[in-house]
Order: structure tokens, then C-alpha cells, then sequence
């Protein structure tokens, strides 16, 4: 993997967790919002914590988006779960919340989940896809077979009469 590839992880972790910090600082600030009350819905995305958090989760799915197009799904979500512990970490010390010695351990048993992930490569390659499917999807498979009457696809639907005498 280029060093590139690894910023875009990075961007992705990092921008989830401060997305996430900041809408939940900005929401404590608001308190509760209603779907059935849009001016309370209008005041919390207008609280600049929330307005930046917002900003910065538009950040991590461009980044997500942008690993995605060149990584498994089972390579990127698991890569950036990192962020969970960089999440705790702000929201015990920057935010104050308590986090419990059970969260913890699932954090650490995410983050060694990590390094499992981390060692298979970021790509599945489809070289057989028989074997999955049951059907041969090679390139070779979609293209049209013709008829053996003038070249016309056997499966495009149309009627080829037969060259008879007479016909150049």
C-alpha cells in the first residue's frame, strides 16, 4: 500500500472521531431535538460544534468513499476501527465522559482485531468466479455469440433467414 492510500485511512479515522466529538458536544449544548419541531432540529445544525461536526463527517465520507475504491469493505472498516479508540480517548478526556472498564476491553479486542486485518492484503481478487457463482463471468462470457447466418447475435432476438439461391 502507497503512503497516500495510508493518509486516506487516516483521514478516515480521524475525521469520523472528530466528526462524532463534535456533533456530541455540540448536541449536549443544544439538548434534545424533535423531528416534529423542526426549528430545534434548525438550532442544532446552526450550533457551530454541531455545524463542524457535521463538516468534518462530510470528510470521512469522502475519504470512505475514496478507500472504498480501491479496498475491500472488509479491509477498510475494519483498518479504521482505530477510531473507536481514539473516540474514547477524546470522549473520556476531552468530553468528560465516563467510559467503563468493559468498553475498554471491547476496544482493545477491536484494535487486535485490527492487526489481523492489517496483514491480508486489500483486495480480493476474483480470478474464479465459477467457483462462487457457478457462472463464468471472464469478460470472454458477455460478449454476443453469432449465428452461424450472417453474423447476427444468436440471442438478439431477431429472425435470420437462411441464404438461399439467388442470394449474393
Amino acid at each position: 500500500m502507497t503512503f497516500r492510500k495510508y493518509l486516506v485511512l487516516a483521514g478516515v479515522t480521524v475525521f469520523a472521531a472528530a466528526g462524532d466529538s463534535m456533533l456530541s458536544h455540540g448536541m449536549k449544548q443544544t439538548g434534545n431535538i424533535s423531528l416534529h419541531h423542526l426549528s430545534s432540529l434548525l438550532s442544532a445544525v446552526l450550533n457551530p460544534w454541531v455545524a463542524v461536526g457535521i463538516l468534518l463527517l462530510l470528510a470521512f465520507f469522502a475519504s470512505y468513499m475514496n478507500a472504498l475504491s480501491w479496498a475491500d469493505l472488509t479491509y477498510v472498516l475494519p483498518a479504521t476501527s482505530l477510531g473507536y479508540v481514539l473516540l474514547a480517548l477524546v470522549a473520556r478526556f476531552a468530553l468528560h465522559e465516563q467510559v467503563s472498564a468493559l468498553r475498554w476491553m471491547g476496544i482493545v479486542l477491536i484494535s487486535g482485531g485490527v492487526g489481523f486485518v492489517a496483514g491480508g492484503p486489500s483486495v480480493t481478487h476474483h480470478h474464479d468466479n465459477v467457483a462462487l457463482t457457478g457462472q463464468d463471468e471472464s469478460p470472454k462470457s458477455h460478449l454476443p455469440t453469432t449465428s452461424a447466418t450472417g453474423g447476427v447475435p444468436a440471442d438478439s432476438g431477431q429472425h435470420v433467414r437462411a441464404a438461399g439461391p439467388g442470394d449474393s
